[in-house]
């Protein structure tokens, strides 16, 4: 099966000839022709199958070029650094056609990209918060479109994303083409897409959650914050395989923590990026750890959907998380494009749990290797591991309060004035010795 097979305008053939690949992947083949007939599609593919490109070209295909500055292609994704990726892989394909594309997302200034959408766009990229921001103030026309692709569809509908999506999916013409796609897909979420399409033909090119056979995976066990990053120093000093490395940690705060304490020995080769740093930091992190200035880059879980940085050599779960779907995605950006990568993970004995439940959604074993030799294991905890007991509220010191006296005191001189008005009726019947009536009262 080669990309001619597939009987692509000859613009598209041009454009992936330039980019040097010929034969599609087996997601990209089995969801062609399902798109092309115009039916609703979920795909389910493993990370680094080529899941973008398979919901691209036959969206890509079947566009037509029109006057009109309205989009006719949606495409929703998590992240910003995603965003940027897909729109870079919408230019490459559409080198040889008149289209044109814009991202959209929160965290920039919306004035250029409100200009950018009023020029005229036939796709536009976006994540949920910005879309639909874009739509209430009528920048973003929506009723010409004719495909809405979500991306990372098991993400955009856990409950950060949902009522985003419901919000924006209220603006879409009811006619229209519903493209999903994901590595993995819980059965809940599974539920849920029910509610945005009536019948869709669900195409996996593998099981759910499945993990891809070149990535070597293995563990080491770690107690603590403080064995963990002893462990991670050790394998940076000691293994030079290790050249461009991605390091997953559960949390904001124990990644900068991380950050400040590996950044003594590894200086400019380290990098850190979550949802906490600017724009700018996001994408100029990426940036270096492309090119190979940095040679290992501390993220959350924010760049674990989706995003394709080449050749990184290892992937470690200094923290394993707490959803067995976020591992696959995380694993993921590793062994892309059938080259070999590598699976680290730590783990303490509170996240033996953790690793069983992975094990369980991939149907492997992860086997356990024993730390390596010169491993400084450390009994010390910080403070984000120490586990604060809420005091109950009756155990709390109540405050003493000490009698203070009467609760009235003297009022001051200007607070003194009393009112010594008289009623007029009063007067009048001192002046005159007698009940006084007024006049309609006679």
């Amino acid at each position: 099966m080669t990309f001619q097979d597939l009987k692509l305008s000859k613009s598209l053939l041009r454009a992936i000839e330039d980019i040097g690949i010929t034969t599609p992947t087996p997601i990209q083949h089995k969801v062609f022709s399902p798109i092309m007939a115009g039916g609703d599609v979920v795909g389910i593919a493993q990370t680094g199958t080529g899941k973008t490109f398979a919901y691209l070209l036959p969206s890509l295909n079947l566009w037509k070029f029109t006057k009109s500055p309205a989009p006719q292609i949606l495409i929703m994704v998590p992240t910003r650094e995603l965003v940027a990726q897909v729109v870079g892989e919408v230019k490459k394909l559409s080198a040889y056609l008149s289209l044109e594309v814009v991202g959209v997302y929160g965290g920039a200034n919306t004035v250029p990209q409100i200009a950018a959408l009023e020029a005229g766009a036939d796709v536009v990229v976006g994540t949920p918060g910005r879309l639909y921001d874009l739509m209430l103030k009528g920048a973003l026309k929506t009723k010409k479109i004719k495909r809405l692709i979500i991306d990372e569809v098991d993400e955009m509908l856990n409950h950060g994303f949902r009522t985003q999506l419901n919000n924006i999916i209220e603006f879409m013409p009811a006619k229209r083409q519903n493209l999903m796609f994901s590595a993995t897909m819980p059965e809940e979420v599974e539920n849920l897409i029910n509610n945005y399409t009536s019948y869709y033909q669900k195409i996996e090119a593998a099981p759910s959650g499945a993990a891809l056979e070149n990535i070597e995976q293995y563990a080491y066990p770690a107690k603590n914050f403080n064995t963990k990053a002893n462990l991670l120093q050790l394998l940076f000093e000691t293994d030079e395989s290790l050249s461009k490395v991605l390091v997953f940690v559960r949390t904001q705060k124990m990644a900068n923590r991380l950050y400040e304490k590996m950044s003594r020995h590894f200086g400019e080769t380290l990098g850190i990026i979550h949802s906490s740093k600017s724009q700018n930091n996001r994408f100029k992190t990426v940036n270096a750890f492309q090119n190979g200035t940095y040679r290992f880059v501390i993220a959350t879980d924010i760049i674990a959907r989706g995003l394709d940085i080449s050749k990184i050599t290892h992937v470690i779960n200094f923290d394993l998380p707490d959803v067995a779907e976020s591992y696959v995605h995380r694993i993921g950006r590793t062994g892309r494009a059938e080259k070999k990568g590598i699976a680290i993970s730590f783990v303490s004995e509170k996240e033996t749990q953790h690793k069983t439940q992975i094990e369980s959604l991939m149907n492997i074993d992860i086997a356990m290797r024993e730390a390596p030799e010169g491993l400084i294991i450390s009994d010390e905890l910080i403070d984000l591991e120490i586990h604060k007991d809420v005091v109950p509220f009756n155990h709390h010191k109540v405050k003493q309060h000490k009698p203070s006296g009467d609760a009235f005191h003297e009022k001051l001189p200007h607070n003194q004035k009393v009112n010594n008005k008289v009623r007029y009726e009063t007067l009048m019947q001192k002046k005159y010795k007698k009940q006084y009536r007024k006049k309609h009262e006679r």
